[in-house]
């Protein structure tokens, strides 16, 4: 005779389900762990204040107060001395989506080749006033950092200027050709007239609702894919946190507005045209892996490829820009100083007139 096999119970069936459905459960989460880790970060991170209170910056921080559009504001900077002078001063100024922080390496690199560095952050930017009412201009804030140079006692510098910072150091040399010793222009915007090739105006209130969706997700993808192309590194992403907590914090309205005026004076206000009036000593550093053109995703498909094509607009600035020397980067983007630190502060130390 056969035994008899026992039918299992009830409850053991319902444990091996359960054992079965927290093992999947496990697997599934572990999976998903994997794919988080291999993307660049997600969108969870810290949140600051209007003025980035809350984030640190690698030296000590000033505030400038000047009275301008009938209101006071404050302009944050690092005012760095070397250990051993060398009575040249440098000044950095940073991009859109920067802040002086981010120049942390070039000032180490400038103390210790003696220069004293001052880093600003602009109006509108980081941990300076970003006003509820405001006229941006090139030229306004090339006015507010002479201002500021002036009551440092700075009566002649030599402006190394990234990103938007480029556009604003070229505005700046127009307006003080005597007072500014030479210009390095890092990856700088504005080399072209982005209205003029077809990219469509949109209004402030455009911008503003497009700020207000700002996202740390959202700047790391823009920013990998157009500054960077398509590599990313967890060295930047501080930067990214520092631009998203701005979004994150008490602050949004105020913060998405003043971007939306700083776009759109970015948009407006060409620099381009006006490169044969520099008389100024001027080196391009330019990593040719750069796409960046403002208001390119608004832009007709069959325009946008035509945009941000750096090695070419570097030539042409070049050729435009009396006396001017090119040092270009083959394999890097938009932050040469940041990609590739050791390279570019060797051709950023060769370059600077002795």
């Amino acid at each position: 005779m056969k035994p008899m096999r026992r039918k299992p119970s009830i409850v053991r069936t319902l444990m091996l389900s359960l054992v079965s459905c927290i093992a999947m459960s496990c697997a599934l989460h572990a999976h998903a762990d994997e794919a988080s880790a291999a993307q660049p970060g997600n969108d969870d991170g810290p949140a600051y204040g209007p003025e980035l209170q809350g984030f640190d910056y690698p030296y000590p921080v000033a505030s400038f107060a000047l009275t301008s559009q009938r209101q006071v504001v404050r302009m944050a900077y690092m005012d760095v001395h070397p250990p051993h002078p060398n009575g040249r001063t440098a000044v950095l100024l940073h991009g859109k989506n920067f802040c002086s922080a981010t120049w942390k390496q070039t000032i180490e690199t400038l103390t210790d080749a003696g220069y004293r560095v001052i880093a600003p952050d602009q109006i509108g930017f980081c941990k300076s006033t970003k006003p509820a009412r405001y006229q941006y201009s090139f030229q306004q804030l090339a006015r507010n950092t002479h201002a500021l140079l002036t009551a440092l006692g700075v009566s002649r510098a030599t402006l190394i200027a990234h990103s938007t910072g480029g556009m604003l150091a070229v505005r700046y040399a127009l307006m003080y050709p005597r007072e500014t010793e030479q210009l390095v222009l890092v990856n700088p915007i504005g080399l072209e007239d982005w209205k003029a090739k077809g990219v469509p105006s949109i209004s402030v209130d455009d911008w503003y609702a497009r700020e207000l969706k700002t996202s740390a997700d959202g700047i790391r993808r823009y920013e990998m894919n157009t500054y960077y192309a398509g590599h990313w590194r967890a060295d930047y992403e501080p930067w990214v946190q520092m631009l998203a907590g701005m979004y994150r914090g008490p602050g949004k309205d105020v913060v998405a507005w003043n971007s939306a005026l700083l776009y759109d004076m970015i948009y407006t206000q060409p620099v381009v045209y006006e490169f044969e009036q520099l008389r100024v000593p001027t080196l391009l550093l330019i990593g040719d892996k750069d796409t960046t053109a403002i208001g390119k995703d608004l832009a007709p498909p069959d325009i946008r490829p035509t945009l941000g094509r750096y090695p070419d607009l570097a030539k042409l600035a070049k050729e435009r820009i009396e006396g001017a020397k090119l040092v270009e980067f083959p394999e890097l983007g938009h932050a040469p100083q940041m990609q590739d630190p050791q390279a570019f502060h060797k051709a950023l130390l060769e370059g600077l007139t002795h």
